[in-house]
């Protein structure tokens, strides 16, 4: 479409609604805890987005939990909840979401031939009845209800045109058109939103939107070919996270949006700075790397290797970028704090940072800053980012790492670690020929008596030199469930030991 055809679209910001806490957390390997979640939340509203999906209320104990504490304590953006189109995920929904501000209900039935047949086993009027009763029940409890037609592009065109102008009628204040399964071509999907403004009577009293899935690598080009086409909205996540291949990436949608603007009349209202500091939590806090040349937020995203490239950004930047890092919140702050700096000191750059610590917050993290300071002589806002990474990630410790020793040799590696558990210190050896690291899991494994399983290990620089931070993440399963544990540390090993023992108290307060 060109800006000569987009004369008939109405030109108004593209609402942002992050799905990150709800469709994103489905990855596989994925489990947040309740603190992990509220932070990333708190990040999101740094970064203004419109919605927040909080989670799925019914769908565990632990979502409800997250979802209300969400609503309690995040402000600015809109919180929404996941409900089926039945009462008691509704009620659910309401229950957690009551507390918040602005709270949507979102419920949503499948539309498609296949999913009603197979899943729901209802023919078409029975789908359109229960999609109306969800709505005006949803209605009853707050005035912002949206409704997703759960596989729209698969459904009959027709069909999703009777039910959404049902919906609409019934309250429904948005109505949202999924590609469910990532089957969708760019052409196709926003020839299909056309479809829909032009034969939905009321769409005007609705906003409409978006939910792509990029199993074939178009959830990006399918919503902003939406966008082209009349969405008002895009749900998407961090860093594209979500089941299977994942959801349309938030930063690729914000970047070419502001960077395309020549193009694409329509814009966000986000903080643009805030991207790559929201990148880097949703990734830490996941355990989900963001691949190198990953669009945006990659770390080869703005790196020239090439020496004509090299040459020409030197000369002038715009020759090889058509985007400033500046814009998404990259820069290399050098900080100067060190042993000697106080938690004065420390509490002021942590706020220009944008972190506004409780007191018992500020004593944790500083405590974390002054055990590093030993060992590292210079801070960057990275590093200082990585510590309050760690330690949002933290969980009440059953088990202290107390002692680490390591030896190794002619392939044999030995490790001793002392840990104190309810007051009592424990100290266990084991040897390996898997190195020194996974030496000090299996004396850990025997202390605690949690045989765990290492299904994943990741190690990163946080920043660059000989004494910068290392970052591991670990997930361990344990009776078929998986555990993520972080930790932060000049040495490699400590860091390892730090992550799985992380994990660990993960698992122990499960039990």
């Amino acid at each position: 479409m060109t800006n000569s055809q987009k004369e008939g679209v109405e030109q108004m910001p593209v609402k942002i609604f992050d799905t990150t806490l709800r469709d994103g957390e489905q990855s596989p390997g994925v489990s947040l805890s309740v603190k992990e979640k509220v932070e990333i939340a708190k990040q999101l509203a740094k970064l203004e987005v419109d919605i927040i999906e909080a989670g799925f209320p019914i769908a565990s104990p632990g979502d409800f939990k997250a979802v209300k504490e969400i609503a309690q304590e995040v402000s600015g953006p809109v919180i929404a909840g996941l409900a089926r189109a039945t009462k008691g995920d509704i009620d659910r929904a309401w229950e957690a979401l009551q507390e918040a501000k602005k709270p949507r209900i979102h419920t949503f039935i499948a539309t498609s031939p296949v999913h009603m047949e197979y899943k729901l086993q209802k023919d078409p009027n029975e789908v359109l009845d229960a999609a109306v009763k969800a709505v005006k029940y949803a209605k009853s409890y707050t005035a912002d209800v949206e409704f997703s037609a759960e596989d729209a592009f698969r459904s009959d065109k027709d069909f999703l045109c009777d039910i959404f102008e049902a919906v609409i009628e019934a309250g429904a204040t948005t109505i949202n058109i999924p590609d469910t399964v990532g089957y969708a071509t760019p052409e196709e999907f926003g020839g299909l939103i056309s479809y829909i403004k032009n034969n939905v009577s009321n769409i005007d009293d609705a906003i409409i939107s978006v939910h792509c899935h990029n199993d074939l690598g178009l959830a990006v080009a399918n919503s902003l070919a939406a966008v082209e086409n009349g969405a008002q909205q895009v749900e998407c996540a961090v860093n594209g996270v979500g089941e299977r291949a994942g959801n349309t990436a938030l930063e690729e949608i914000a970047l070419t949006l502001n960077t395309r603007h020549d193009y694409f009349t329509n814009q966000t209202t986000l903080k643009l700075k805030e991207i790559a500091r929201t990148s880097r939590l949703v990734s830490h806090l996941t355990g989900m790397p963001i691949q190198p040349n990953k669009a945006i937020v990659g770390k080869n995203a703005f790196a020239h290797e090439s020496g004509i490239h090299q040459d020409g950004v030197i000369k002038e930047r715009t020759t090889y970028e058509i985007m400033d890092a500046q814009t998404i919140g990259l820069k290399e702050n050098k900080i100067v704090l060190g042993k000697h700096s106080g938690r004065h000191a420390f509490k002021d750059k942590m706020e220009e940072l944008g972190y506004k610590l409780k007191e018992e917050e500020l004593n944790s993290a500083f405590k974390r800053f002054k055990d590093l300071a030993d060992k590292k002589k210079e801070f960057t806002s990275l590093d200082l980012e990585a510590i309050m990474e760690d330690e949002i990630s933290q969980v009440t410790e059953i088990y202290q790492v107390d002692l680490l020793q390591v030896t190794s040799s002619s392939g044999l590696a030995t490790a001793t670690v002392q840990i104190e558990n309810e007051g009592e210190k424990i100290n266990e050896s084991a040897c390996s020929e898997g190195g020194p690291i996974d030496a000090v899991y299996e004396a850990i494994n025997r202390i605690t008596g949690l045989d765990c399983k290492l299904v994943n290990y990741k190690i990163d620089s946080v920043t660059k030199g000989k004494d910068a931070l290392g970052e591991v993440i670990v997930k361990l399963e344990y009776e078929n469930n998986l555990y993520i544990g972080r930790g932060v540390s000049t040495d490699v090993i400590e860091a390892s030991a730090k992550a799985y023992n992380n994990a660990i108290n993960k698992v122990a307060a499960d039990l």
